[in-house]
């Protein structure tokens, strides 16, 4: 009865001061300050994040996005959830990184920073609009302000005695593969997006969100979270100190990758949802316009791609090695022996179906040819194998390595490479549905 109570007491002017108080505190307390920055380290940022979390669901439940007085102030509110999750992240990247012990580029660390320091002078930018839109709306600004002692940082120079080995941990080999396959998997499915040199802000432009947009991103995010979760649960639950140190490593690739990919959504969110086409209501477009004067669309987009995506692709491609290492140490090898493919040989048709279904798992498979070993999972070098085995007229190849491979190459001779006599292709059983 004390819960139906409280919330149907209040009128929704009583209310919106309720749930942009901790809000707009947090917002006067950054111009109270001669040195603001003081105030972004995570326990400010997390207040930032639910103050604004709340006052948006409130808001979105009066229909405050239908309404053109409170169209501005909910859509600050966004702003600033989105900034501030962005924030985080790259807190936590800063603070973290030195205990991945990964091959960091001279410039990521430099460029970390500045991507916090635009995030944070963008939100500093906005604090005196909110509070000038509040002022506007009749909401009565808060009487007391914050103190940056009230947001101690997390780090201390104690560290706590490291008195669980996770040595003993049951590492299942399996679960291993796994994760070291998927993340072979994910680089790959990322690296057409790897760059070099930084675009321009009007290539930036034709990128997104044409081919880089939210929706793409947070798949990835999906992904590589999912492998996180994977290890820690089936791997490792320890930290990062002691224990196997390749193990670990690895586990520093997918978690930088996480939080930059967090980043990258959240920036992608907000500029596709807020700055990039704001509809074809003017209060719309007017909200869009005033938005852009506080948070330049070309700077966001520029951090967004040269620096989130960039060291994204980085670290997945200088993960891959140290991926593939892990997975041939911890696979299941035995050795098949399997026909030649009828009539044409190891052509090209039957050299790429075998060279996909290797590079799919990711482990090493070698065909085997007396004492000549070639690499199964370059096309080119079964094609040399075939040029062998042509010349010998040789009946039966020997494929060795990683089981997983072996049991696909199996079901694929079985149905000649896929491919008749005359090598036209034939359907694939549904076991190889990914080389379709």
């Amino acid at each position: 009865m004390q819960l139906q109570e409280n919330t149907k007491d209040g009128s929704f002017a009583k209310k919106v001061e309720i749930f942009s108080h901790d809000y707009l505190k947090c917002c006067s307390s950054l111009l109270a300050v001669e040195a603001p920055k003081r105030f972004f380290v995570k326990k400010f940022i997390l207040s930032f994040i639910s103050s604004t979390q709340l006052l948006e669901d409130f808001l979105d439940y009066h229909g405050a996005k239908n309404n053109k007085s409170w169209y501005y102030y909910r859509e600050l509110s966004a702003a600033i959830r989105h900034l501030s999750l962005a924030c985080y992240s790259q807190t936590h990247i800063l603070n973290r990184i030195a205990f991945y012990d990964l091959p960091v580029l001279e410039n990521f660390v430099d460029e970390g920073e500045n991507t916090l320091d635009f995030l944070i002078e963008t939100i500093l930018k906005m604090a005196p609009e909110i509070l000038g839109e509040a002022r506007h709306l009749g909401i009565q600004l808060p009487k007391e302000n914050f103190s940056p002692v009230d947001f101690p940082s997390v780090t201390t120079e104690d560290k706590l005695e490291y008195d669980i080995d996770d040595e003993n941990k049951d590492q299942q080999k399996e679960s291993i593969v796994k994760i070291a396959s998927e993340f072979l998997n994910i680089a790959d499915d990322l690296d057409h997006y790897s760059f070099y040199e930084p675009y321009d802000n009007n290539d930036i432009r034709l990128l997104v969100p044409g081919r880089i947009n939210e929706v793409e991103i947070r798949h990835f995010e999906m992904l590589v979270h999912n492998l996180q979760s994977s290890f820690d649960t089936y791997v490792i639950h320890g930290g990062y100190q002691f224990g196997n140190r390749k193990l670990k490593q690895l586990r520093g690739f997918f978690s930088v990758v996480f939080h930059l990919l967090q980043i990258i959504g959240r920036l992608l969110h907000f500029y596709e949802r807020h700055l990039h086409d704001a509809g074809y209501k003017s209060i719309y477009k007017k909200s869009q316009e005033k938005l852009s004067s506080l948070i330049d669309p070309n700077i966001l987009l520029e951090r967004t791609i040269n620096y989130g995506l960039y060291f994204v692709c980085y670290f997945l491609i200088n993960g891959k090695d140290l991926a593939k290492e892990i997975l041939n140490e911890n696979i299941e090898r035995s050795s098949i022996a399997v026909g030649i493919p009828v009539s044409l040989g190891f052509h090209s048709r039957p050299s790429l179906l075998v060279a996909k279904i290797v590079q799919h798992y990711g482990g090493q498979v070698e065909l085997c040819l007396g004492e000549d070993r070639f690499d199964a999972s370059n096309v080119l070098d079964i094609q040399w194998a075939g040029g062998k085995v042509q010349k010998e007229d040789i009946k039966e190849v020997v494929f060795e390595g990683d089981v997983r491979a072996l049991n696909d190459i199996k079901i694929l001779a079985g149905v000649n490479y896929g491919e008749d006599t005359m090598g036209k292709g034939v359907p694939l059983p549904k076991e190889l549905k990914y080389l379709r």
